[in-house]
């Protein structure tokens, strides 16, 4: 599972870092917002049969290069169909957790032509598009206070609520070495423009296949955000995982296996 090589591609001058493994359609996945592409480790080794699977460093993480100062999620989006045309493996089937939900989103609003079909787990229409305005004020300065002090922490405890189930050990580690690696200004670039961010109004533009994962247990991205974005994106489908919270795809491995399968799986 740790072992997948990681590489770069070059856009717009900045070196992006990326895993790739199996073989079959391409599928093109985004992480969560302190992160980096590890987290997908598990599911490129479950669905290495059945697809082409390039799991990125989002600008500002892992192996990356920062992104700069102020940039939105339009921009960091840019990066992304940059990174499927230089790979030329477009169309993707793009997906996302989390802030990477979000940012696949606006991947498919903003670049049509560089995604086949949406895969959105615990994702958002960014934080002010998805949540009420004390919550985005809550989570940017619990943000800047965390990450500005980079303090320490449990995994678990990294951001509230963010487990809705025990892990098993091999996972909670990963999950452990990924969020303790976290870079925190960059990270904090990339919340910033989160928190700005709102596709709301954008969400009917979505015309490719779209499946929206919601974790019953999750209270960071909580059942009302999924409904809306189900409700807003034209012929979408709801998929709602029992007994599991945010990170769905650590905490619902097989679930997740099993829908990635059935996204790619030809007609």
């Amino acid at each position: 599972m740790r072992d997948v090589e990681v590489r770069q591609v070059t856009v717009e001058g900045r070196r992006l870092a990326y895993r790739r493994n199996g073989s079959g359609p391409t599928v093109l996945l985004l992480h969560g917002g302190v992160s980096d592409g590890r987290e997908w480790l598990p599911l490129m080794a479950d669905v290495e049969a059945d697809a082409d699977v390039v799991a990125l460093d989002i600008p500002g993480c892992g192996g990356s290069d920062d992104p700069p100062p102020g940039c939105t999620l339009a921009d960091l989006a840019d990066v992304v169909a940059g990174v499927i045309r230089a790979l030329r493996v477009g169309p993707v089937h793009l997906g996302g957790l989390s802030f990477g939900g979000g940012l696949a989103l606006q991947v498919a609003i903003g670049h049509p032509d560089v995604v086949a079909s949406l895969l959105l787990f615990s994702a958002y229409a960014g934080w002010a598009g998805s949540l009420p305005p004390e919550e985005v004020a809550s989570r940017r300065a619990w943000a800047r206070t965390f990450l500005e002090e980079s303090r320490p922490t449990e995994p678990a405890g990294l951001v509230p609520g963010l487990l809705g189930s025990t892990l098993p050990p091999e996972l909670a580690e990963l999950l452990e070495e990924v969020t303790a690696d976290h870079r925190p200004v960059p990270t904090l670039v990339l919340l910033e423009a989160f928190a700005d961010a709102d596709l709301s109004a954008q969400l009917a533009n979505v015309r490719c296949p779209t499946l929206v994962v919601h974790g019953e247990r999750d209270v960071r991205a909580p059942r009302p955000v999924a409904d809306a974005l189900h409700r807003g994106i034209p012929g979408s489908r709801l998929v709602v995982v029992p007994g599991v919270g945010h990170m769905v795809n650590l905490e619902a491995r097989s679930e997740t296996a099993a829908l990635v399968r059935e996204v790619v799986a030809p007609e």
